[in-house]
C-alpha cells in the first residue's frame, strides 16, 4: 500500500465513522485504484429520506473539511435521492435505498475488492456464523421453552387422576 492509498484510507476511516454515526444504512466501501483511474475508493451509503440524505451530506463535509481534504466537487440535485462528493481519491455517494437500488453501483464496480466496513469502524471481525446441522437435529429453541426443557429434563411426567386419564383415553370400537 503506497502512502497516497494509506492517507486516502484514513480519510474513508474518518468518513465512514461520521456516517455511522449520523445512521447511514448499508455502508460499503470499495477499493477501485485497479479500475478507475480518478478516485482509489468509493464509499457508497444510504438514507433513510431526504432530510437524513442533506445531513449525511453536512456530515461528510464537515469532516473533510477537519481532515484538510480538498472537496473537488459535490453535486446532488434536489429530490434526486442522490448526493456525490468527490474528494479525489475517494468518492462518496449517498443514496436513498430506492435509488440505490436502481443504480446498483456495487453490481457495476463488482471486479472492485470490497473493503470490510466493520474494522475501519474499529469493530471486530464479525465470527463465522456456525453451520447447521447435516442429521436433521432439532431446531434452535425460544429462550422459555429451553428453560423449561431443562426443568423438566430427567422427570417422569406426572399421573393424571382416573377422572381425567377416561377423558384423554382413546374411545373403545363397539364389540360386534
Amino acid at each position: 500500500m503506497t502512502l497516497k492509498q494509506s492517507l486516502a484510507l484514513e480519510v474513508v476511516k474518518a468518513c465512514c465513522r461520521a456516517l455511522e454515526d449520523k445512521k447511514a444504512v448499508d455502508l460499503a466501501v470499495l477499493d477501485v485504484g485497479r479500475q478507475s483511474s480518478i478516485t482509489d475508493y468509493l464509499v457508497v451509503a444510504s438514507a433513510t429520506s431526504e432530510p437524513h440524505l442533506r445531513a449525511l451530506g453536512i456530515e461528510l463535509e464537515k469532516v473533510l473539511d477537519a481532515a484538510g481534504v480538498r472537496i473537488v466537487g459535490s453535486e446532488r440535485v434536489q429530490a434526486s435521492g442522490w448526493l456525490v462528493v468527490d474528494a479525489f481519491d475517494v468518492m462518496f455517494h449517498l443514496f436513498l435505498a430506492p435509488v440505490r437500488e436502481r443504480f446498483a453501483l456495487e453490481r457495476l464496480w463488482r471486479d472492485a475488492a470490497e473493503v470490510p466496513v466493520g474494522p475501519l469502524l474499529g469493530r471486530a471481525p464479525a465470527r463465522p456464523a456456525r453451520k447447521a446441522r447435516a442429521s436433521g437435529g432439532s431446531k434452535a429453541k425460544a429462550p422459555a421453552k429451553r428453560a423449561a426443557a431443562r426443568a423438566t429434563a430427567g422427570k417422569k411426567p406426572a399421573r393424571l387422576p382416573a377422572a381425567a386419564a377416561a377423558k384423554t383415553a382413546k374411545p373403545r370400537a363397539p364389540q360386534s
